[in-house]
Formats: structure tokens, C-alpha cells, sequence
């Protein structure tokens, strides 16, 4: 399915977030099939192709693609080879990057933490990863007071070899979880996985067997993660499906209510969006609010927690979603919620944490704010992705060894039975800690907000080719920001570390547009409503980053995911975010001009090919036009086949490099 680890429901859990569901089509060769997401089927594909390589170039390339599918499927051990083998054959800064990341996954510390500051010297910026080095180093100390944190952690014996995950509590105090298991014999495979595709699954916690939970909910597709009301007479589920015949599929939540022994048939639920992943919901301890991860571009970035309250007196029956504040949400992705009485937990690779996914815990406040996410730490937490979290609490006790909550989650750590396990814990009081020797009298708290802004800029592999492979970013020094807030405004010039600090208001929004000569303006925004004041924390720190673009005049730059239909030139809905995106850029730039290009391979007439792609440079100005642009500011070329970006023979050309050929640009003239 559609992380972002795109789409599985889980990720090696990440995996679920960042593409689409599609599995549809055959691939013969490993490089088409990597582009595809078909990592199973790529892999030994690429293998043999690397073993057939003659150059170190296209060896290195080869062996990033197989570490890349494997670090996709969870394999992380076989994708730090395979990522080392890359470095070796002069891939470069990105392999070292996927060795840091695997490292600090397998929870090699020390080494990851090595590699982080290698990685941030070969590209000439140790900002880019001086939060993975302070990770390293907190997970170096979490990991030795491990043992006394009266946490206790164990399989389930009904996991599978195959991925099993996101268990929730059903009747007779059974599980329903998600899995790829095998079903029978000759079944299609997901080509992401190479397992079956996800269904829902009931076990008894205490048994080493599993069956499917109800042949009218499973499809030939995939489902998985869910939640059930209290009374287990209404489920929601995720499932894959399609906005039009042939499209890429995206995950959305379906709902179904009990029909005897049996389900009604589900039906999505209505505030959904076309082109947008609808993933793992779960209901708050009353049934009123639906809680989901969902990567809308609204969002804060990645995939973020959202919420949305049923409501009887509307024709939907539910209000408009929410998004949850901004200290549970990051630029990076939270997914995974989960409810226990009044305290959510979820999953996030964007908070500071031991790895790739960590699960965190938070509350709501007397005031509706949301309090600080606290990570549970190992050993429920480890290098690995952990997620899927469920929890029942004991009666109070204080007794060092009584038993506070229990319950299962989800980790693809090493030592399991398959990809993704489930694993059983129990949580006791911890043993009494050695009193404290400050005896001086507490201060009165001063809470604090704190945002910590950074203008930043790309670094590219050739710093005269905007397309070129970027290998980070770093302070950009000289920049202004005009930050609102309140109906007031403020403006800050950074110095040559790009940093400025803002304390922030209560129940506040604001907005932050930053400029420099030379590049195009960029804005973002933050927002400090429904953030709870933290009686441990007292004052809190946010971060912010505006990456600033260099201008390069009269140089094409490749806008990516522009597709076309064959022989087609209208625009596809899934070319309209990268669209949104430029006549965005344009409003926030409003004295520069562009160019729309179009490029066609080789394969056709040239006559055929420059007509064909004139119209799709002039559909994609029309677009920008449609979306309020001024049309003087925008002109249309198409290029035919006369300027390859790969020049190879045509009848011997891959998909892969046909693919480089067809594409969309735009250039700034003035």
C-alpha cells in the first residue's frame, strides 16, 4: 500500500508514507522496478545487474538501489552492505548517509554517531546532523538505565515469518491485527513486499494460531490497521483504492457496522480527499473522536496526527478534521495513534528518538492544550521501528513491582519471528530512586516558549546545476525574515550561522517569510495553540527551518512528477501537487517570469513529438493560470526531443532513461 516506509500500513512501517499504492504492473528489469516501489521484485534483479556491471559509476548506482529496497523492506543489516558496497563504488555522500542511518537502526551507536559527523564533513555542513549525533549519544544512555525502568517486553507466540502488526483489543480479550501472512497456496504477492497482501487477523494472546477475521472485510487488496467502539459494533479500518480506473491507489479509512455475525459493507468515510493517505485510526475512550495519521499537505509535513469529532446534526455525521499541535506534529512523520482512557500514544521518526519509528505518549491537559510527548524509551523503544502501541492500566499502586499498565506493540527489531512482530509488556513500579541531596527551596516555574529559526540552503552535488543531487542543506547567512503574528509584524536579519530565536506567545499563530538576494523568497509557519504548559519542561524549544533556493536565470529545472498519459497532454491529478507547489513559489516571487518546458524521448516523429509537447507546456501554464496567476509572467515551450536529458541510442534506451527524457521544466527569465 501506500514512509514517508508507500505504502504499506506499517512501515518497516515508515514505508506506508511517502507513495502510492500501486501494484499493478509487471516489471522485468530491477531499475524499472525499483522506480516502481516493487522492492521485493527489484532486488535480486538489481543483484544480478550488479554482478554484470563494468563500471565502478554504474556499480555504485546498482548497489545504492539494492540497499535503498532492502532499507525499504526493514532489512536493515543487508541494506548496510549493500550501502557500504555503494560508498566504495564512489555513490557518495547519499550511501554514507544510508550506512549512518542504518547503523543507528541496528543500534550500532558509536558507529552511526561516527558516520553522522563524517557524513556532515563530506558535505561541508555539521549542522545537517548534529541532531542524529546528540541522538546517538542519548540513546547510548537510555539503553544502560534500561534495566531498572520496570519495563518488560516479550513476543507473542502467533507471530508469523511474514509482517504482523497494530494489534487492538477485541472481545474475550482476543487480538485483531494486521498481517501479511500467508493464506493459501499460489496467492498473488504485493510486489513492495513480496508477501500476500495485509488482512485482518484474530488471535487469542496465550495461542501460537491466527485466523482471518471476517472474509466480508478482507479483499484481495489490502487492509489493516484498525480500531473498534467500546461495544465492538462499529469498526474503521484502512483499505487501498483508486480516484479514477488505473490511478496509483491511496489508503482510506472505511467504516462498517455489525450485521449479526457479520459487517455491513464498509463505506469510506466522507471528509476524505482524493490523492491523500487516510491511515490508522483509532477512537478516544468515549467514541467521539476519531484520531488518524494522514499526510495532507496542510499538515505540518510527512504524515501528522489529525482529529475529527462525529457530530449527529451534520449531514456527514462528522465535523472538519483537526490538526493536533504542533509539539506532537513535526516536519517529519507521526502516525500510529492509539487511545487509552486520557492518554494518546503514537509513533514519530520527527520527535528525538532511538531510531527510525519510537513510540511517545501525551495527554490533554485542564485546558485542552496537548502536554509534551514523552518517549517510553527501551525497552518498548529500540533502533528499529516501534509502533502500534496499546495499553491497558492497572488499578494505582505504588509498590515498587506492582503492575502499572500492560498491553502489546508493534517493533521489527532483530531477533523477531518476521518483519514486523508483536511483542507483549508489562510495565511495574520501578525500584525507589536515591533521594535527591539539593535542598534548596524550588523557584517558582517561568514557562517559556522558545522557537530557534534557521535560514538554510541546499547544498548541491555540482553547485552550478540545479539539478543535480542535493546532499543537505546549510546556514545561509544575510537573510531577512519578516515574522507575523498578531496583526503585528517583525523583521530580523540572521548573521552568518542563518539563526535568529523568537519567544512565543500562548495560543498564537504565526507566519515567517524569509529573502536574500540571489534566491527566491520562501515562507513557513508555526502555530502554539492546543501546546501545554510542561511543569517538567518549563521552558520549551521548537525548531523551525526555511530553506532558501538559489536563482539560477535561464537554467531549466526538472519539475518531478509531471506525468502524461500517452499521446495525452492534459494535466493528471497527480502532476497537481508539483503545480501548486511552483504557483506557490510564483506568488511568493512576484517579479520573476518562467518558462514552462516540455521534453518528449525519442521514440515517434519529430514533428509528432514537438507538437505533442508544446501542448503539455501550454496545459501546464494553463494550470498556473487556473490557479490565479498572471498570465504575462508565464510563456510555454515545448522542446520535442531535441534536448535529451540522457543521450543514449534510442531502440537501446531503458524505460528508466526514456522516463529522464520525458519531462517537465521551468526556467526563470527575469
Amino acid at each position: 500500500m501506500p514512509n514517508s516506509r508507500y505504502t504499506r500500513f506499517w512501515l518497516p512501517a515508515l514505508l506506508v508514507f511517502f507513495g502510492a499504492c500501486n501494484y499493478t504492473i509487471k516489471i522485468k528489469d530491477g531499475r524499472t522496478a525499483y522506480e516502481r516501489k516493487q522492492y521485493a521484485a527489484a532486488i535480486p534483479m538489481l543483484e544480478k545487474e550488479f554482478g554484470r556491471a563494468k563500471t565502478r559509476t554504474e556499480k555504485g548506482q546498482l548497489a545504492y538501489q539494492v540497499a535503498d529496497a532492502y532499507r525499504h523492506n526493514g532489512q536493515d543489516g543487508a541494506a548496510l552492505k549493500w550501502f557500504a558496497l555503494a560508498y566504495e563504488n564512489n555513490y557518495g555522500a547519499e550511501a554514507l548517509k544510508g550506512q549512518a542511518y542504518s547503523l543507528k537502526k541496528l543500534e550500532r551507536y558509536p558507529e552511526a554517531r561516527e558516520a553522522f559527523k563524517n557524513l556532515g564533513i563530506e558535505i561541508g555542513s555539521p549542522y545537517e546532523y548534529r541532531k542524529e549525533i546528540t541522538a546517538c549519544t542519548v540513546a547510548i544512555d537510555w539503553l544502560k538505565i534500561a534495566p531498572e525502568s520496570g519495563w518488560t517486553v516479550e513476543q507473542v507466540p502467533f507471530n508469523s515469518a511474514q509482517n504482523d502488526f497494530s494489534p487492538v483489543y477485541y472481545a474475550d480479550e482476543r487480538l485483531v491485527f494486521s498481517s501479511d501472512r500467508a493464506r493459501e497456496k499460489g496467492e498473488e504477492t504485493y510486489k513492495w513486499t513480496g508477501n500476500p497482501f495485509m488482512d485482518l487477523f484474530i488471535a487469542d494472546p496465550e495461542d501460537a494460531s491466527a485466523q482471518r477475521f471476517d472474509e466480508g472485510l478482507n479483499t484481495g487488496g489490502n487492509e489493516g490497521t484498525l480500531c473498534f467502539t467500546r461495544n465492538f459494533s462499529e469498526i474503521f479500518f484502512a483499505r487501498a483504492m483508486g480516484a479514477f480506473k488505473g490511478d496509483d491507489q491511496y489508503c482510506k479509512i472505511f467504516s462498517a457496522e455489525r450485521a449479526g455475525d457479520g459487517w455491513n459493507a464498509p463505506r469510506p468515510l466522507p471528509f476524505q480527499k482524493d490523492k491523500v493517505n487516510y491511515l490508522h485510526p483509532a477512537l478516544s475512550s468515549d467514541g467521539n473522536t476519531l484520531y488518524f495519521a494522514c499526510n495532507d499537505p496542510e499538515g505540518w509535513g510527512g504524515y501528522d496526527i489529525w482529529s475529527v469529532q462525529r457530530n449527529q446534526q451534520s449531514e456527514s455525521g462528522w465535523d472538519a478534521p483537526k490538526l493536533l499541535s504542533r509539539n506532537i506534529n513535526t516536519p517529519g512523520n507521526e502516525v500510529f495513534p492509539s487511545c487509552s482512557n486520557d492518554t494518546l500514544y503514537f509513533a514519530s521518526d520527527g520527535l528525538p528518538g532511538m531510531g527510525g519509528l519510537d513510540i511517545f505518549r501525551t495527554y490533554k491537559s485542564d485546558r485542552n492544550a496537548w502536554a509534551s510527548p514523552h518517549n517510553l524509551k527501551p525497552p518498548v523503544n529500540s533502533g528499529a521501528d516501534d509502533f502500534g502501541f496499546i495499553a491497558v492500566n492497572a488499578p494505582s499502586r505504588n509498590t515498587p513491582g506492582d503492575l502499572l499498565r500492560s498491553g502489546f506493540f508493534t517493533s521489527n527489531r532483530s531477533g523477531g519471528r518476521g518483519g514486523d512482530d508483536i511483542y507483549r509488556f508489562e510495565q511495574r513500579v520501578p525500584p525507589p530512586q536515591p533521594p535527591k541531596t539539593d535542598t534548596a527551596p524550588a523557584r517558582p516555574l517561568a514557562y517559556k516558549m522558545i522557537l530557534e529559526g534557521y535560514i538554510l540552503e541546499k547544498i548541491l552535488s555540482d553547485p552550478a546545476d540545479p539539478n543535480s543531487k542535493v546532499l543537505g542543506r546549510k546556514p545561509l547567512g544575510a537573510a531577512s525574515v519578516e515574522i507575523g503574528f498578531g496583526g503585528k509584524k517583525q523583521q530580523v536579519t540572521v548573521g552568518e550561522d542563518g539563526f535568529f530565536t523568537l519567544e512565543l506567545s500562548e495560543n498564537t499563530d504565526y507566519t515567517f517569510a524569509a529573502s536574500r538576494e540571489g534566491y527566491l523568497s520562501n515562507s513557513a509557519r508555526f502555530s502554539t495553540r492546543g501546546i501545554a504548559r510542561d511543569p517538567a519542561n518549563p521552558v520549551q524549544t521548537f525548531d523551525l527551518e526555511i530553506v532558501l533556493d538559489k536563482i539560477f536565470r535561464n537554467r531549466e529545472i526538472v519539475l518531478e512528477n509531471i506525468y502524461y498519459d500517452y499521446d495525452k497532454w492534459d494535466i493528471r491529478p497527480d502532476a497537481e501537487p508539483t503545480l501548486n507547489r511552483l504557483a506557490e513559489v510564483l506568488r511568493q516571487n512576484p517579479d520573476i517570469r518562467i518558462q514552462l518546458g516540455s521534453h518528449t524521448d525519442c521514440r515517434g516523429n519529430d514533428n509528432y513529438n514537438q507538437t505533442l509537447s508544446q501542448k503539455r507546456a501550454q496545459s501546464a501554464v494553463n494550470y498556473l493560470i487556473s490557479r490565479g496567476l498572471d498570465p504575462g509572467r508565464l510563456s510555454a515551450l515545448g522542446y520535442g526531443e531535441t534536448q535529451p536529458a540522457v543521450d543514449c541510442v534510442c531502440a537501446k534506451c531503458s524505460e528508466p532513461e526514456h522516463q529522464a527524457n520525458r519531462r517537465t521544466t521551468f526556467k526563470i527569465v527575469e
